[in-house]
């Protein structure tokens, strides 16, 4: 069995599971297929409010399926392939995709995963959990891509560290280091992570779009709020629809729910 990425749709979350029996949720390279297609399919639909990622059995991901590799890494054109392909095509449709994603952090969250949940806006982590890209003792480096998604969400140290040390860190420290939101008991993890979950749904779900591709627009280019951007910027391009929601039912509803004192129904 090569594992499966699979999704469950609940009361607008959808439930995103890794399930690799026996290797502790490692990716396979099918299993990095099925994140990039259930990605682009929750992207695109309208009734998935917030995504929340976990892994089968108490594990979030060990990391790659190791017994996959003779077949592949060995041969530069392949090894890209993988790499390029099915690696960062999971991951960047999990960076593409609008809808806010909670990570429900277990276990080993290693290589594999710490890329996983370098793609997630909201960690949860129990505190039994571990962190780490320890592939210097398997004689290779992180893909350059991937290296800069670890650099970028968990820092140079913590990016350092596991790929020049092996280090291995705790859920504490990488709380401490501003990596993950939240740190709970470890039979708590399940609950406080859907509570998040159910919270980011009940808000506004077009503002939570809207404020994804923001963020995703400024890490891309310069600030906005510098004196005369240029009319090429990238994200000056990309900006000049932001405030087309004026208009939107979701608006109008928001606004008025606060000034008549109740619960806005979105």
């Amino acid at each position: 069995m090569s594992g499966t990425v699979e999704v469950e749709q609940q009361a607008g979350v959808a439930f995103v599971t890794l399930r690799h029996p026996g290797k502790l949720n490692a990716m396979s390279r099918a299993m990095w297929r099925a994140l990039r297609s259930v990605f682009e399919s929750i992207q695109l639909s309208p009734d998935v409010r917030c995504v929340l990622i976990r892994g089968e059995g108490g594990y979030f991901c060990a990391g790659g399926d190791i017994a996959e590799y003779p077949a592949f890494r060995f041969n530069e054109a392949s090894l890209r392939d993988f790499h390029e392909n099915d690696v960062w095509g999971g991951l960047q449709a999990m960076l593409d995709c609008d809808v806010p994603i909670v990570a429900q952090i277990e276990g080993n969250c290693m290589g594999a995963g710490i890329e996983i949940a370098c793609c997630c806006d909201i960690r949860i982590a129990a505190e039994s959990a571990r962190f780490g890209a320890p592939i210097a003792k398997l004689g290779f480096p992180m893909a350059p891509r991937e290296a800069a998604l670890v650099l970028r969400e968990a820092g140079a140290l913590s990016a350092r560290e596991m790929l020049l040390q092996a280090a291995v860190l705790g859920a504490a420290e990488m709380k401490a280091r501003g990596f993950l939101s939240q740190v709970v008991a470890s039979a708590a993890a399940a609950s406080a992570a859907l509570v998040s979950a159910y919270h980011v749904a009940a808000l506004a779900p077009q503002a939570a779009r809207l404020n994804k591709q923001t963020i995703r627009a400024l890490n891309r280019g310069q600030a906005l709020m510098e004196s005369s951007p240029s009319a090429t910027d990238p994200v000056v391009n990309e900006m000049r629809g932001a405030y087309r929601y004026a208009d939107s039912a979701e608006h109008r509803e928001g606004i008025a729910a606060f000034l008549q004192k109740r619960k806005p129904v979105f």
